[in-house]
């Protein structure tokens, strides 16, 4: 492993010849929302899923974390092993594990099974995400790189937006089973067009042997460092409040409100829609104002949120509307600070950013993995103990922000250079 990230182009290895750049650019943009889908677009079939398999609410809940903690275990080797071998195949190693995983997932009958089955569809899911990123380093530099991780960070946040509302109504038409048949048919489609369509992007000149004391070095050298570690978690908390509402939410809404799935489905879309707008914020200010400014800018829609949720879950109750506009504001400030927080990070090395942001998203799914295991045991009935967690958040947050945010911090589209 070198301690250059600078792309030499030379021939490819094997596969389809280079695209267009828009063909490569869709291929990418269709790619990443695999990742983050099987998360999001079977919770509102959680109630249907506790009552067929027989088991506990907090059990059906414990597969969105079994998911997440696959995918954070699986980010760092998987850009090890892309590195060495190619993205290419790489990719559509994983793509076939994510399309057998859901296949096995929608005839699962046990929900021991089942759990085990959702661990290695998040492995699989991962490369969705991290290879993607590779593959657009590869082929982007300078301001078309930075754009181009702007689009793509919009692509996988349309999957929250839009997951919950397919799932909303297709869990009536073909049942929690059907959604990840549908997993599978998407992961099978993904699977041809990288296959006939994508080429490699890795120059085998830049190829890294594993060679696992220096992938050691380098993690621990980036982890020495305060500000990343700093960033790091705080992508990380605040990813974890995004992805909790998305497991705590379709239960008050039909559990407690009454709601069927399809009208939990309309009310996720409004919800992720504010996610899709924060995330779509940053990337329009980013070049326009300090990142002091846009991340407590969005940390401010952060606590109006918790304090919508926490003063009307004391005062008023389960209330459909107040839990909404809760929730969108929340949304807002979790989806502004995600990328913001990911892009500040990367930005801080000039070096193994294959390996660095593996080790950022590792990082953030370790602990929003935690955080999805510990909430499965929380009450359900209202919005107060969300709230309180909520709170928990912001405090943390609030510190992490405090700490990295200062002028010497770049912005993701002006990177520094760290040796």
């Amino acid at each position: 492993m070198t301690d250059s990230t600078t792309t030499r182009r030379g021939p490819q290895r094997s596969g389809p010849r280079m695209p267009s750049r828009r063909v490569l650019v869709a291929i990418l943009l269709g790619v990443i929302p695999l990742s983050q889908a099987p998360i999001d677009i079977y919770t509102p079939a959680i109630p249907t899923m506790i009552t067929e398999l027989d088991t506990t609410s907090s059990l059906v809940q414990t597969s969105v974390a079994v998911y997440v903690l696959g995918m954070s275990l699986g980010l760092i080797p998987v850009g090890v092993i892309a590195d060495a071998k190619g993205r290419r195949p790489t990719l559509l190693t994983c793509l076939a594990l994510l399309l057998v995983t859901s296949v096995g997932i929608a005839f699962a009958n046990d929900i021991a099974v089942l759990l085990v089955l959702r661990f290695f569809q998040g492995v699989g899911g991962c490369a969705c995400m991290v290879l993607v990123y590779a593959v657009a380093a590869d082929t982007t530099r300078g301001p078309k790189l930075t754009s181009l991780s702007g689009l793509l960070g919009a692509s996988w946040g349309l999957a929250p937006v839009i997951a919950p509302a397919i799932g909303g109504f297709l869990v009536d038409a073909v049942t929690w089973r059907g959604i990840f048949v549908l997993v599978a048919v998407l992961a099978g489609i993904a699977l041809l067009v990288v296959w006939r369509m994508l080429p490699e992007t890795l120059d085998p000149a830049d190829a890294q042997p594993i060679v696992p004391r220096a992938i050691v070095r380098v993690l621990g050298s980036t982890l020495r460092q305060k500000i990343f570690v700093g960033l790091t978690l705080a992508f990380a908390v605040f990813a974890s409040a995004q992805l909790l509402f998305g497991i705590i939410a379709p239960l008050i809404y039909q559990k407690t409100l009454g709601l069927s799935a399809p009208e939990y489905g309309a009310i996720a879309l409004v919800i992720g829609a504010a996610n899709l707008g924060g995330e779509l914020a940053t990337g329009a200010f980013a070049t326009r104002l300090s990142s002091r400014v846009i991340g407590f800018s969005a940390f401010a829609f952060f606590v109006a949120g918790t304090a919508v949720l926490l003063v009307s879950g004391l005062t008023v109750g389960p209330d459909i509307l107040l839990i909404t506009i809760g929730g969108m504001l929340v949304m807002v400030g979790c989806g502004a600070l995600c990328p913001l927080a990911y892009g500040l990070a990367l930005g801080l090395f000039d070096r193994n950013l294959g390996l660095i942001g593996g080790l950022t998203s590792a990082v953030c799914y370790l602990v929003v993995a935690a955080t999805m295991a510990g909430a499965a045991g929380l009450p359900d009935r209202d919005q107060v103990p969300l709230s309180f967690v909520y709170v928990g958040c912001a405090v943390v947050g609030a510190l992490l922000l405090a700490l990295c945010l200062r002028p010497r911090v770049p912005t993701p589209a002006e990177p520094v250079t760290r040796g």
